[in-house]
């Protein structure tokens, strides 16, 4: 039976959400059948991966967060990918975190082939 994975993306910068979607997609393994939900930031990810916790056997997180003049940041970023590694660790499924942090919108681009990783992430757990 094929396992299910969600993957979650805030499109709040739609070109790099895009691109890191299209990469996630490219590289997770044929063994795995997946559906996409869209958000508008990544603020969102952790309450809908949350929600379908039992509808899935992993996830993938896909946003961007970029540096401005506050500590807005600081605070998002750090919440999210916290509350990832939390919902990952207390339901012991697996979530590839492809949350770009950046200074600016030239290192966003720069990584947007950042969703290699997350799958091939998820694949070693989920395709053993």
């Amino acid at each position: 039976m094929k396992k299910k994975v969600l993957i979650v993306v805030s499109d709040y910068y739609k070109d790099i959400a895009e691109a890191l979607l299209i990469n996630t997609i490219k590289f997770i393994d044929k063994k795995i059948k997946f559906n996409v939900i869209k958000v508008p930031g990544v603020f969102e990810i952790p309450v809908i991966i949350s929600k379908n916790l039992k509808k899935f056997d992993g996830f993938v997180a896909i946003g961007c967060v970029i540096k401005g003049k506050t500590a807005h940041f600081d605070l998002i970023s750090k919440s999210v990918i916290d509350a990832i590694m939390n919902i990952s660790i207390d339901s012991k499924k697996p979530v590839g975190n492809c949350i770009l942090t950046c200074f600016n919108y030239k290192q966003a681009l720069a990584r947007k082939n950042k969703g290699k990783e997350a799958a091939l992430a998820l694949n070693s757990i989920l395709c053993k």
